[in-house]
């Protein structure tokens, strides 16, 4: 018996070897060759592809086609899975990847029918844009040409399939559908709010915030609305129910003109707020290349799939974006009289067979039916000027007035444009498609409402240049004048705090370095929730001895979002939990329709305070006497929960609770999430919180600053560039990791490119 135990063992040992051997095996010969000499018919001249120590990839050719090619055929060694998620992703396409699993989600996605949109667009794109997207498919395909498919499509089981120029617009709509999503879908909610609760509900939930931070300094008024009586139905569902909250997508960015500066050269901060995966979405880049007899090098981080540089500096001027959050889609509410037509779409699966599924349209949108009732979606993706490939005519503007100009027409998700030139000057511009209809409605209107100015770009856009202050700074709040607002709508601003924390920091003075900035990016401060700790501070001193050991640690809590501070993550649960059970008859109904006050989490603050000094008895959940006894429960409750989530029982020292911990940032890769033993080998290492929500330093555990830029044009050898992640989405590669450690530790990371490591040169095909 022993002897069999010992050859089984010894079986065992030899089989998993055997397998980590043929993993090893496999994972190596799918790194892409980064050195050597090439041809091909794709270029007219030679380019280059140099690397450095962090991967960055540097692109040298004679014209702006040819570079094109140049960065196809890098990101494609580096990234061209990721490519193929997110143009898979946009089309509703993913289930050829991934089977019968991912159809729930492609039918979401091909709701939006941008394939198809996509087709028509490229086709109509200006000769010399289609010539650089053209260009650019064949690198990605001449790359993947020369190489085995990565281990994602070998655990897949599914074929690799060539890149179209197609696909590049397709990568933009995937932007679409991770910036303004929460657009539409807070529309829906507010009509359903409208519909189920009435208008005096609609107001009450929709009031200003008080935290504001436009850049003309207007505030709209907060209005003292009455508090709706809750019915006792509703009253009776008012217990707690988790609200979700949104990730906040958007970003910080400010900047200063050279009046602030040292040098006299305005200066960019720019940290763009995504979810953060492996690979990180971003890719660094520099393109050197001739055009109209001058040499342009363009530096900074590019998106895979997308031939251009989307952040970044050319030496004459820098660039950075936040999303906009103007109010870009509309629900068109149908009658009987508005024709519909259902269109069959195919969703081919990785197995081989198709499922088919009817889509229903109208002349208005693509059609949803809610509570028996029909409405259209307007949303300016589905407008033929949503996107193009107008960014590129950034990379040769020499001044914030001809940047200006050429932001006006690019055809991307809407943001906050901020460009700084290296003769110190400063602007602000939405930029993006905006519709030129001028009546954006929060809730659904009818059809005789809709204006056919849906089909046209707006050239209305608002600008700040070279203000007095010298400063300028958006944080996903409302940046245009309170008189700006009825013309350009409401798509969901943040709720402020972070942005009226951005702007009192570049206040506090009168000369910035790029340093400055890296400090302002890096404040974790919590000055928001200074008013919910005293609210929990008081709370808890009703029963001093009972609570003693939260009382201690909410004294101690530092006032920030720090790595060892307990208090804060008891004031930032606190928080949730009262506002989820106070709404929770509100979710209740609303989930009863798939929907979710979610999509409007962050208006509820100013309803929450009100209610808080009021008191109202119909909002008192049914099993507790008084509004502080509430409170005081809801407290206990959500310590002890937290407690149980984190392994401990409800009398553990609450050190476990340090929100280093609860917050731990896990920058992962899709497939560990499915397949954990692979977590070691594909994850970034896990590192403590540091940031949140409602302050500069935005963390949470998968979601973040997608990168950190700080820059002076003119001035790019003292500019600081770190992203979450490496170059290369293969774990073997020595990029894959590299820059990480900076990014979590604060450093510095250079933005230009260091010693050349690696270069690949392609001559023309003779």
């Amino acid at each position: 018996m022993l002897r069999l135990f010992k050859w089984i063992t010894t079986g065992l040992i030899l089989l998993a070897l055997l397998t980590t051997a043929l993993v090893y095996g496999v994972l190596s010969i799918s790194l892409p060759s980064l050195s050597g000499q090439g041809q091909s018919q794709g270029v007219s001249q030679p380019v280059s592809i140099a690397r450095d120590a962090l991967g960055t990839a540097v692109v040298s050719a004679n014209n702006r086609v040819d570079a094109a090619y140049a960065l196809g055929f890098a990101h494609s060694q580096d990234r061209f899975f990721q490519m193929d998620l997110l143009r898979r992703n946009a089309a509703g396409e993913l289930s050829e990847l991934f089977g019968k699993a991912a159809l729930d989600l492609d039918k979401k996605m091909r709701f939006h029918q941008f394939r198809k949109r996509a087709s028509k667009i490229v086709t109509q794109l200006p000769e010399r844009d289609q010539q650089i997207l053209a260009a650019y498919a064949q690198g990605v395909n001449e790359a993947q040409a020369q190489s085995y498919p990565s281990f994602e499509y070998l655990l897949a089981g599914a074929e690799r399939q060539p890149w179209q120029p197609v696909d590049s617009l397709l990568v933009i709509y995937t932007m679409y559908l991770d910036l303004q999503t929460g657009n539409f879908e807070r529309d829906l909610v507010l009509e359903q709010v409208k519909q189920q609760f009435g208008d005096e509900m609609l107001t009450f939930l929709t009031q200003p915030s008080q935290y504001q931070a436009a850049l003309d300094g207007s505030e709209e008024p907060i209005p003292d609305s009455d508090i709706p009586e809750l019915s006792s139905p509703l009253k009776a569902q008012l217990a707690y129910q988790k609200i979700a909250e949104p990730l906040g997508i958007g970003s910080n960015n400010w900047a200063v003109t050279g009046a602030l500066t040292e040098s006299g050269h305005g200066m960019l901060s720019d940290d763009m707020h995504l979810s953060i995966a492996v690979p990180v979405i971003w890719y660094r880049a520099q393109l050197n290349y001739f055009e109209n007899n001058q040499q342009h090098q363009i530096t900074g981080v590019t998106l895979p799939g997308a031939p251009a540089v989307v952040v970044g500096t050319n030496g004459h001027v820098a660039w950075g974006f936040t999303n906009g959050y103007l109010d870009t889609a509309d629900w068109i509410k149908l009658d009987d009289a508005v024709a519909t037509y259902d269109v069959e779409e195919q969703y081919p699966i990785v197995d081989g067979t198709t499922e088919v599924a009817a889509l229903t349209m109208s002349d208005y949108g693509p059609v949803k039916e809610v509570n028996g009732q029909r409405y259209a979606l307007s949303w300016v993706a589905h407008q033929p000027y949503a996107v193009d490939m107008e960014l590129l005519n950034l990379e040769q503007a020499h001044s914030v007035g001809q940047a200006l100009e050429v932001a006006k027409t690019i055809g991307i998700p809407v943001q906050n444009m901020l460009v700084v030139d290296k003769q110190g000057q400063a602007a602000w511009q939405p930029t993006g498609a905006v519709p030129a209809r001028i009546n954006p409605s929060d809730v659904a209107v009818d059809p005789a409402e809709y204006s056919v100015l849906w089909q046209e770009d707006a050239s209305d856009l608002p600008q700040v240049r070279n203000p007095d202050n010298h400063r300028l700074w958006t944080g996903n709040s409302r940046v245009i004048a309170t008189e700006q607002l009825p013309r350009f709508g409401d798509g969901g601003y943040a709720l402020g705090a972070r942005a009226v924390q951005i702007r009192d920091r570049l206040n506090e003075k009168e000369r910035f370095s790029e340093q400055d900035f890296y400090q302002i990016q890096l404040d974790n401060q919590a000055r928001f929730l200074t008013k919910w700790h005293g609210l929990l501070i008081s709370t808890l001193k009703q029963e001093p001895e009972r609570f003693a050991r939260d009382i201690k640690d909410l004294e101690n809590w530092q006032a920030c979002a720090c790595p060892d501070s307990v208090g804060y993550t008891l004031v930032r649960h606190f928080r949730s939990r009262l506002t989820d059970t106070v709404f929770s008859a509100v979710e209740s109904q609303l989930s009863e329709y798939d929907l979710s006050l979610s999509a409007i989490k962050n208006n509820l603050e100013t309803p929450i305070w009100q209610m808080i000094a009021a008191q109202p008895s119909s909002w008192l959940p049914a099993n507790y006497g008084t509004w502080p006894e509430f409170m005081l429960e809801s407290y206990q409750q959500m310590r002890d929960e937290l407690l149980e989530i984190h392994g401990q029982s409800r009398h553990a020292s609450l050190q476990v609770l340090q929100w280093g911990k609860v917050n731990e940032l896990r920058i992962q890769h899709p497939f560990s999430k499915q397949i954990p033993l692979l977590s070691h080998l594909l994850d970034m290492p896990r590192s403590p919180g540091f940031g949140d929500s409602y302050m500069p330093a935005v963390q949470k555990t998968g979601f973040g600053a997608s990168q950190r830029l700080f820059v002076q044009p003119g001035l790019e050898e003292n500019a600081i560039l770190t992203l979450p992640g490496g170059q290369s989405g293969h774990p073997f590669s020595p990029f894959y990791r590299a820059g990480f450690s900076d990014y979590v530790q604060g450093n510095n990371t250079p933005l230009l490119p260091t010693e050349t490591m690696h270069q690949i040169t392609i001559s023309p095909l003779k």
